[in-house]
């Protein structure tokens, strides 16, 4: 079976020093000092602007990104990347209008475009990804700041750092990444 690897470099056009890698990466300042593009050869990959998984987060799939820095209005600090592990089973994911499981609750298996037009929320506080792997953005129709959610219990997202981040669509990462 072919290693899902995700390719840094540190130049535009995949110029530069490079760093090759095919798992989560908690700390990549050792390996470069700047990332202006990346080839993702298989798989999929959420990098991260701060060491240890955090900060703003953005999906890579299989492809090149010969300038991905300035198409998505990033700085030069890829900092962090972790794998997302293939996964061709169903999808399901409840979302709670509340923190701790509250309110008005919601099971999604499907994507979902627009929180609001669909299930008349404007926001959800808290969340149960109980199979699959989803991606979670602040905007309609998959659009702005995203959050990767893989299997477990969101009791309170702004626990999790994140609480300006209301989110407005959800979509599934399918096997479509492999």
């Amino acid at each position: 079976m072919t290693m899902q690897t995700i390719i840094f470099y540190e130049d535009r056009n995949f110029q530069g020093r490079s760093y090759e890698c095919m798992s989560d990466c908690p700390d990549m300042s050792s390996y470069l000092s700047r990332c202006h593009s990346c080839r993702v050869e298989r798989g999929c990959f959420i990098v991260y602007d701060r060491t240890n998984f955090m900060g703003n987060q953005y999906f890579m799939r299989r492809g090149e990104y010969s300038d991905y820095m300035s198409m998505m209005e990033m700085s030069d600090c890829i900092r962090s990347c972790r794998m997302i592990p293939m996964y061709r089973g169903s999808y399901r994911m409840r979302i709670y209008e509340r923190e701790n499981f509250g309110g008005h609750m919601h099971e999604l298996m499907e994507d979902c475009e627009n929180v609001m037009d669909h299930y008349g929320m404007s926001n959800f506080m808290s969340c149960n990804v109980m199979e699959g792997h989803w991606l979670m953005y602040e905007q309609p129709h998959f659009r702005g700041r995203m959050m990767y959610m893989r299997p477990g219990e969101y009791r309170n997202f702004s626990s999790m750092g994140i609480s300006s981040m209301k989110f407005m669509s959800m979509r599934r990462i399918m096997d479509s990444c492999y």
